[in-house]
């Protein structure tokens, strides 16, 4: 069996359709949420979706220690206290894997406008909080929480993958093959998804006007 990942902010859109596109693929997902009962909510409503998978709901620190790798799939609003209290349970080693967009809608303000990080970028922003030994990588930025759940939906695009390591970056890169249809791109360093992140935002304008579900493809990979 696959290694357990925790999905911090699964009850979210995002968070809960990879936790299906992963639990459908064997990997064990611990989920994660500020309130334990809501936790175990989404574990449940996710089993019934995707009946052979394993799904445990815990409130965020249990679920975080559960777990080598970390997703941390919340509103960019929800980012500095989410880590505030993670930062009690994450260990050296652990990897954190930061798939949030600082998006203007976090303050009132439109989902097609990104806010100014002083980091860089919300990805930047997480490793400056998490504690020293636990190591960030940016990834999941434009793919669709829609089409993740849709599990009858093919799935077809790259994720863009952000690191300073690339064996932290080869990790996530596994987690990625996993789902089938999507495709890993190594994009360099951290420092590079203050761009990833900025592409969220266009391909919500470009959804919005062609009333389409975009994604990302990179040419030229031969995969």
């Amino acid at each position: 069996m696959a290694s357990p990942v925790c999905i911090v902010g699964c009850t979210g859109a995002l968070g809960f359709g990879l936790a299906l596109r992963l639990g459908r693929e064997g990997v064990p997902i611990i989920v994660g949420s500020r309130d334990a009962g809501r936790a175990r909510e989404a574990a449940a409503n996710a089993l019934e979706l995707v009946p052979d998978g394993s799904f445990t709901g815990l409130q965020n620190e249990d679920a975080a220690r559960e777990a080598e790798i970390v997703v941390l799939s919340v509103p960019f609003r929800s980012q500095s206290e989410t880590l505030t209290h993670l930062k009690q349970v994450l260990t050296p080693g652990q990897l954190l894997v930061d798939a949030i967009v600082p998006l203007a809608a976090a303050v009132s303000g439109k989902a097609t406008r990104t806010l100014g990080v002083w980091q860089g970028s919300a990805a930047q922003a997480s490793q400056e909080m998490a504690p020293e030994g636990v190591r960030v990588v940016a990834a999941f930025h434009t793919v669709s929480a829609a089409l993740l759940r849709d599990l009858d939906h093919e799935l077809d695009e790259h994720i863009l993958i952000c690191g300073d390591r690339s064996e932290d970056k080869n990790r996530v890169a596994e987690l990625v093959d996993l789902i089938p249809g999507l495709r890993p791109v190594d994009c360099g360093p951290l420092e590079m998804a203050r761009i990833v992140e900025s592409l969220t935002p266009l391909i919500i304008s470009i959804n919005v006007r062609n009333r389409a579900r975009a994604g990302i493809k990179i040419t030229g990979l031969g995969r």
